[in-house]
């Protein structure tokens, strides 16, 4: 029971750790001057995908590896089908034109970019399929070069009103101090928390590591996403709905599982090929459900299909075990 309870615990640690760093970390931005739209970017995708980073942190060091592993796939697939998928059943979200062209398809690429060094090994005479520390430094390596890509393209567009000092959400130096301390002492403790239950859980009920980083984890830890990209459909800020899922799939491929890797090499099953295909899946239903609509957006009804399709997937996850 006592486990039980620390996992409910962490999840909750997690969301409200990564909720007080944001507000630290946008505050030392804007006393710094740092655009809206570069704060958009790296401040609230770093802070929304940071108990993903924790969790596979936490489960690397533990060797873990089917929790990292399922988690990163899982949230990703979740981000997609749960996340927009109830963000465009409450409003309906337009998709902008580098997130069309620019954003998704490199999504795309990433996983598959993903898939290939995971089963590089195939055409090796190993044949022990896992993600090496080479592997995350690849990662990382593309990483760095979106973030490159994202801050060029959006700084040339920027308007005059996003360089002008806002003054709005910085605190003093002490809160701003406090809360990303305590922000970092709740995503410390709060991945401690949900790695160590979630392995005890998979045990006493026999289920796979792999299962509870695919749902309960992936889940969990897409929570600060979904309250994100649903409180902005609702107040209609549908860039920030979907830019936000977007941008989080492409941290987690390349930033979170590449330091995952890059900490200890990451053992990979080759059933979780599936989940790389349902990633594509997903990433091709997002694609064509604003190709098919009248103007580029994501309507009700499709929202309603992504939501379907994934407890579809879900099923299937139940039914593999």
């Amino acid at each position: 029971m006592y486990t039980y309870v620390l996992f409910v615990l962490g999840f909750v640690i997690l969301i409200k750790g990564a909720d007080y760093l944001v507000i630290g970390a946008s505050s030392v931005a804007k006393r710094f001057n740092i655009s809206e739209m570069i704060i958009g970017l790296t401040v609230v995708s770093f802070g929304t995908s940071l108990p993903e980073l924790l969790v596979n942190l936490s489960a690397s060091f533990r060797g873990s590896s089917e929790i990292a592993i399922g988690n990163i796939f899982g949230s990703n697939i979740a981000n997609i089908l749960l996340i927009l998928g109830v963000s465009a059943i409450i409003r309906s979200l337009p998709i902008t034109k580098n997130i069309y062209f620019s954003e998704i398809p490199f999504s795309l690429i990433a996983t598959l970019l993903v898939g290939f060094l995971a089963n590089a090994a195939l055409f090796s005479e190993s044949r022990v399929l896992s993600l090496s520390r080479l592997d995350g430094i690849i990662l990382l390596v593309f990483f760095s070069l979106f973030m490159g890509y994202i801050y060029v393209v959006h700084l040339s567009n920027q308007s005059q009103q996003d360089i002008m000092m806002n003054t709005e959400g910085i605190l003093s130096v002490k809160k701003t101090t406090l809360y990303i301390l305590g922000g970092l002492l709740g995503l410390y403790f709060g991945g401690e928390w949900v790695v160590a239950g979630a392995i005890e859980i998979a045990e006493a009920l026999g289920l796979s590591e792999t299962f509870i980083g695919l749902t309960v984890i992936a889940i969990g830890t897409s929570l600060p996403e979904l309250f994100t990209s649903a409180v902005a459909a609702y107040r209609n800020n549908t860039d920030i709905a979907v830019g936000n899922v977007v941008g989080s799939n492409i941290f987690n491929l390349l930033w979170i599982l590449g330091i995952s890797a890059a900490i200890r090499p990451l053992p990979f099953d080759v059933a979780s090929n599936t989940d790389i295909v349902m990633i594509i899946v997903a990433s091709a239903l997002l694609l064509f459900a604003v190709a098919v609509g009248k103007g580029a957006k994501i309507v009700r009804w499709e929202g309603i299909l992504f939501v379907v399709v994934y407890i579809g997937y879900i099923y299937y996850l139940v039914q593999r075990g």
